[in-house]
């Protein structure tokens, strides 16, 4: 049998990893054209179909998924072997997939990213904002970031932040002559702006004062799926807003939005980097993984 060329199987794992030929054809640098033909052609060679293909979706057969599971591993161990017989004057090189909500990738933006990005510009660094917890390994990811609560328990965690407050917000405006918002329970007198979390269930606010515990389904007329939108919500005056305080702060230092129910406020442990315990590490991530901890060492 002919053996299949580096290229098929970086195209092969891209594919698997983007779940679609043409955002895998964009990162390839290829023409989606060209990249189909290579498919094609090395599942002629091999025998057997590697992508069950619609107009709207593209998944790994059962042949493609175990494919996948022992070629991304030698792939990544490759990338390594060429990285440690380059010229000790070169740069490392390569790709860093990672998953993340939209806070944590802002936080990556703002703390290691600059001094990441100027150390290894060499290194290409896809981030992909996602609100639902996947499966990075089968999705073809290095690394994920979370809060750490939702961290699978099989992988390794490195903390990105302290902890996290989660605390009720609302416009000067919005509380004019509205009734005040002394106990959460008065939330259920106001118009809220209510978050429906990825898998489609509405979230329900949570609050903590000593012993007591409230998970409140408020009542609102608009539902969102990002706290960004409802932080921006909230400052144009539609209703009360339940964010992670990082989102409000500018607004807050502003006074475009005031805090309520302080005494009631929760926190979470905060947000992790998180990846495989037993799978072979990159050069790319061991890297990342260095500077944010260097980073996080200068931060505390």
């Amino acid at each position: 049998m002919k053996r299949p060329s580096w290229n098929e199987l970086q195209a092969v794992k891209t594919i698997a990893g983007q779940r679609s030929f043409r955002r895998a054809a964009e990162v390839l640098g290829l023409k989606r054209s060209t990249l189909s033909h290579t498919v094609k052609g090395l599942e002629a060679t091999l025998g057997v179909q590697l992508f069950h293909r619609t107009t709207r979706s593209v998944a790994l057969t059962e042949a493609g998924e175990i494919l996948i599971a022992r070629l991304a591993p030698l792939l990544a161990e490759m990338d390594d072997l060429l990285n440690d017989v380059t010229a000790s004057g070169q740069q490392p090189y390569g790709t860093l997939r990672i998953s993340a909500s939209d806070a944590a990738i802002s936080l990556l933006l703002e703390k290691v990213l600059p001094t990441f990005i100027q150390q290894k510009p060499g290194i290409e660094i896809d981030l992909v904002a996602q609100g639902q917890l996947i499966d990075i390994v089968a999705q073809g990811f290095d690394a994920g970031i979370r809060l750490i609560e939702d961290v699978p328990k099989d992988m390794v965690a490195i903390a990105l932040s302290g902890p996290l407050r989660f605390i009720t917000v609302a416009s000067p405006g919005y509380l004019a002559g509205r009734p005040k918002i002394m106990h959460p329970q008065d939330l259920m007198q106001h118009t809220c702006l209510r978050q429906r979390l990825p898998g489609g269930k509405r979230y329900h606010w949570e609050y903590q004062q000593h012993e007591q515990q409230f998970a409140l389904d408020v009542p609102g007329s608009l539902t969102l799926d990002s706290s960004a939108l409802m932080v921006e919500a909230a400052v144009a005056g539609l209703g009360v807003a339940y964010v992670p305080e990082r989102y409000a702060r500018q607004w807050l230092d502003t006074q475009r939005l005031v805090t309520l129910l302080d005494d009631w406020t929760i926190a979470s442990q905060g947000i992790a980097l998180y990846f495989p315990q037993h799978r072979h590490m990159s050069v790319v991530l061991r890297l990342f993984i260095d500077t944010v901890k260097v980073v996080m060492r200068g931060r505390a």
